[in-house]
């Protein structure tokens, strides 16, 4: 009986609360409070990735008289990125403008307050979703030119960077531009983060040069437990990078993070099997970075296809970003330090083409979700993607080559000098160590 009373009560304590939230719902107009909770993780999730994750993952691959060095550009972007967001990129990128670069109308977010909307959830929290992404599109460059670039260098090119590249990418994607009109699909970054910071960083290579001793000695991590824990807050970071994208608690978010999560363990697992094929022992540091490469190749397909497709994706990933490595380093002979250009920027390529093949309704139960309204058919919608791919490849690899010019004569040089690379730049930027044992 007590039970059975418990039961009736406990019935009508969910009908109350149900209709409180039809209420509060119906108040605000169109705004959702679960999605704004989801988007409000997603944020923090998202900033997890950069700080401290990238922080951790990049800190462990260089010497360990560099390791500061990461440490403290993965945090310096992160905050200057985060004001110059707020006081111009944010309205560079998604204020009304033309189809190429938006207007300066967001500026300092004015005009937007604690009840200003965009879809369904409010526009400061939007803005800070999309201030995530900001801050650690730029931090992945640094793996190109990481234990040689000076700081100063580093914080200019950095915040040009941002308001000269990534704003207008995210524009013509994101913000209703050009490549938005076309239908181009990219989900969460495959064109606006990942192949900008690839191209970036192969082009910071190759304007700096290599590093002192490539390829004459070994250059190896001097820490890779510090690694392989940066990778795992990567990969559970990427769910709010991925997931997030979708703007709302809804099924794209959950298939999203599905897709994620199975991209970035078949790229794992490929990328130790190549490993094991080729050298007999599959690494730690194999895996981790097979399972970035999944992760950044599924990215701008995620919300897209689906969980059989996100399979094929992270398989190819783990199998194309290994031999661009391999290619890039051994054969090119490029110092492309931390292997962005190899991972994130040809994962960000091939991913953002597979999603014009993957999206197909049409493919069993390696199906997707459908082409863009204005494709009707798969090479329609591959026709898009490879315009994205080369229009946002040619256009990063030329502003990124300009900064790297201009700021070389404003500062005298882009790298510090030879006994500062060789004593590291822990000591020589920062008069720090990263350890005293």
């Amino acid at each position: 009986m007590i039970l059975a009373n418990f039961r009736l009560s406990f019935k009508y304590l969910l009908i109350l609360f149900s209709m409180l939230a039809t209420n509060a719902v119906a108040d605000e107009g169109h705004f959702s409070a679960a999605n704004t909770a989801w988007i409000l993780s997603s944020s923090a999730l998202v900033l997890l990735m950069t700080l401290p994750g990238l922080a951790l993952f990049y800190g462990g691959l260089v010497r360990s008289k560099n390791v500061l060095s990461i440490l403290m550009q993965c945090f310096s972007i992160a905050a200057l990125v985060s004001v110059l967001w707020f006081a111009i990129g944010y309205s560079l990128a998604f204020d009304a403008g033309n189809s190429f670069i938006g207007g300066l109308g967001k500026a300092l977010l004015s005009g937007i307050g604690r009840d200003s909307l965009s879809g369904d959830i409010p526009e400061p929290l939007f803005m800070l979703f999309q201030m995530t992404f900001a801050i650690i599109t730029p931090a992945l460059i640094i793996g190109g030119f990481a234990e040689r670039m000076k700081f100063s260098a580093v914080l200019i090119f950095s915040g040009a960077w941002l308001l000269l590249v990534y704003a207008p990418i995210t524009h013509w994607v994101w913000g209703g531009g050009w490549l938005a009109q076309l239908g181009l699909y990219d989900f969460a970054g495959g064109t606006v983060v990942h192949i900008t910071a690839g191209v970036a960083a192969l082009v910071a290579a190759k304007v700096l040069g290599p590093r002192k001793g490539f390829l004459n000695s070994a250059i190896m991590p001097h820490n890779l437990t510090m690694t392989v824990t940066g990778a795992g807050m990567l990969w559970v970071g990427w769910f709010g990078f991925n997931g997030g994208s979708a703007l709302g608690a809804n099924g794209t978010a959950a298939m999203a993070i599905i897709a994620t999560h199975l991209a970035a363990s078949m790229g794992a697992m490929t990328w130790a099997a190549i490993e094991w094929i080729k050298f007999g022992k599959p690494s730690a540091l194999g895996i981790v970075t097979g399972m970035v490469a999944g992760l950044g190749t599924i990215t701008p397909a995620s919300g897209y296809v689906g969980p059989a497709g996100a399979l094929v994706i992270g398989l190819l990933g783990g199998i194309v970003c290994f031999y661009s490595t391999v290619y890039i380093k051994q054969k090119l002979k490029i110092d492309d330090s931390l292997d962005v250009f190899p991972v994130h920027g040809v994962g960000g390529i091939l991913g953002t083409l597979l999603a014009g093949v993957f999206s197909s309704p049409q493919l069993g139960v390696f199906s997707g979700y459908g082409f863009a309204a204005v494709n009707e058919t798969m090479i329609d919608q591959l026709g898009v993607q490879i315009i994205g791919v080369a229009a946002t490849f040619t256009y990063t690899a030329v502003v990124t080559w300009l900064l790297f010019v201009i700021i070389r004569k404003l500062l005298g040089g882009l790298r510090v000098s030879t006994e500062q690379e060789v004593n590291g730049l822990d000591l020589s930027e920062h008069e720090e160590t990263g350890y005293s044992l």
